[in-house]
């Protein structure tokens, strides 16, 4: 009787134990995709008690800027009208530093800031040495021939004095330290000598020289506090909700991002929109397919094909004209109004009229296409690669001398990528408590469940087991009784005396 007892309290036992598991279980499939989406909410948003606010702060993830210039191989034939030939040089790389200064948060559920970037130069990354000489088209000599060509003769003429005089060419052969961070230009002296108010570049003159040790402006973005609908959406920039570089109010929209995180719990019908100072406008990035990186899941978003299309392929982009061929966008409102372009390298996903223009040129999508890889949980960015061409258009402008023949033509100078991805402590950080711990949670309910009724059957195969057992203890006992019957009353018959009339007749026989 102690052990069906004893057995008894253990099925009992592991029943209660399966119930538990069980309800735990369901409570857990209907209450962990909130609890996860609540500390999602908790930690992306722009915090300082958040998870991510010292990696929104001072970004942890390396980034390093890749430099490749065309140096001009036929400068002389190209002044005869000839097509350019270039030579791709590089990469030159850098590492680039971010860090985040004067952050105020608002009252309006906003943050302000300075980003600052500085970079530093990488020999054992790089195809060369910043000591290297690159031809390349003098940008202020042809941008200031394309800029005079509708004014009187009489002041283009004064002005290939000038360049005569300075020794200015339409070619130069400057070094790419030069290049990249500046050099002592005499054109540039003489006019924030005389005309300090006139052109904002002050000092030395080089395509980057603006972005090392320099801040890309002021942001104003929402935090995502208190209305988390709108996190990480840019409020201002320099103070303005929109800027007025374009010809449309659709072009001159801040929208999205400031291009570092983004709204977490993306879907394939979801886009990656921000804010690029360097180019002056709004871009937006579509989804092109689910992916992995390091083991964590990741969305893909590539730039689309309008993206620099010209307003007769794309109206909404008519704003950004005046446009020449498709694929290539007109920057020169927001650089001084000289006849620069925006494109994606080797003018790729452009009108294909451009590349041809140009020996030496081979686009392709494998090396000159840009892609962001998103954790679509949170928003942050796991690997990008951001790449990017700026070109300089240029032709002989009657009465500038410098010019001599040239052939209209829009001539790549440089493109560049930048490119950084999640790594080392930072990643498996992120792997463990935003992709482990949600994807261990996610299979631990299931188990419980599953558990919970295998434990739950225990005590009704015991039930079951115990009433086949009285079963056939009754049964058997019920036959045993019968039998019992019959052989007593064989014993009593046999001692029974027979008739006498029996015994006779036997006795006869």
């Amino acid at each position: 009787m102690g052990g069906c007892a004893r057995a008894r309290w253990a099925a009992a036992a592991l029943g209660f134990l399966g119930l538990l598991c069980a309800v735990l279980g369901a409570v857990m499939i209907i209450s962990v995709p909130s609890i996860i989406k609540q500390q999602v909410h908790k930690n992306v948003r722009i915090d300082p008690n958040s998870l991510s606010f010292n990696m929104w702060k001072e970004i942890p993830i390396p980034f390093y800027l890749s430099v490749y210039f065309f140096d001009i191989v036929n400068s002389h034939e190209i002044l005869q009208g000839q097509k350019p030939q270039v030579r791709e040089r590089g990469p030159y790389v850098y590492r680039e530093y971010r860090r985040k200064s004067n952050i105020t948060f608002n009252d309006n559920d906003t943050v302000s800031f300075l980003e600052y970037r500085n970079f530093e130069f990488q020999p054992d990354k790089s195809n060369g040495l910043e000591s290297d000489y690159i031809v390349m088209p003098n940008i202020l000599v042809l941008s200031a021939a394309v800029m005079m060509e509708n004014k009187p003769m009489s002041l283009k003429l004064l002005m290939t004095l000038a360049f005569t005089a300075l020794r200015h060419r339409a070619f130069m052969n400057r070094t790419v330290g030069e290049i990249m961070w500046g050099y002592d230009d005499p054109i540039l002296s003489i006019i924030n000598k005389y005309f300090p108010d006139k052109f904002p570049i002050k000092g030395k003159f080089g395509l980057f020289a603006e972005l090392n040790n320099s801040n890309s402006g002021l942001f104003t973005v929402f935090t995502g506090i208190n209305d988390f609908s709108r996190i990480h959406l840019v409020d201002k920039w320099n103070g303005l909700s929109k800027v007025n570089f374009w010809h449309s109010d659709q072009c001159n929209m801040i929208n999205g991002t400031s291009g570092q995180m983004w709204a977490p719990f993306m879907t394939p019908q979801s886009s990656l929109e921000f804010y690029s100072p360097e180019a002056c406008r709004s871009m937006k990035l579509i989804y092109k397919e689910a992916g992995m990186f390091e083991g964590i899941p990741t969305f893909r978003f590539k730039a689309p094909d309008t993206l620099f299309a010209n307003g007769s392929v794309y109206p909404p982009n008519e704003g950004f004209c005046p446009c020449l061929e498709s694929g290539i966008q007109n920057v020169s409102t927001c650089r001084f109004n000289a006849p620069l372009f925006l494109s994606h390298p080797h003018f790729y996903n452009a009108d294909p009229v451009l590349a041809e223009a140009v020996l030496g040129l081979h686009p392709n999508e494998k090396d000159h296409s840009l892609f962001l890889d998103i954790h679509p949980v949170t928003g942050i960015p796991m690997n990008c690669s951001v790449k990017l061409q700026l070109s300089l258009y240029i032709k002989a402008v009657k009465g500038i001398g410098q010019t001599g023949k040239i052939e209209p033509v829009v001539l790549p100078l440089v493109w560049f990528e930048e490119r950084g991805a999640m790594e080392g402590e930072t990643l498996q950080k992120f792997y463990t408590q935003l992709v482990l711990m949600p994807k261990v949670l996610h299979y631990a309910q299931y188990v419980f469940l599953a558990l919970g009724c295998v434990l739950l059957l225990v005590p009704v195969v015991y039930q079951i087991r115990t009433q086949e057992r009285c079963y056939l203890f009754w049964s058997s006992n019920k036959k045993g009784s019968k039998d019992k019957e019959a052989m007593q009353a064989y014993s009593e018959s046999l001692m029974t005396s027979a008739p006498k009339g029996t015994v006779l007749q036997e006795a006869r026989l």
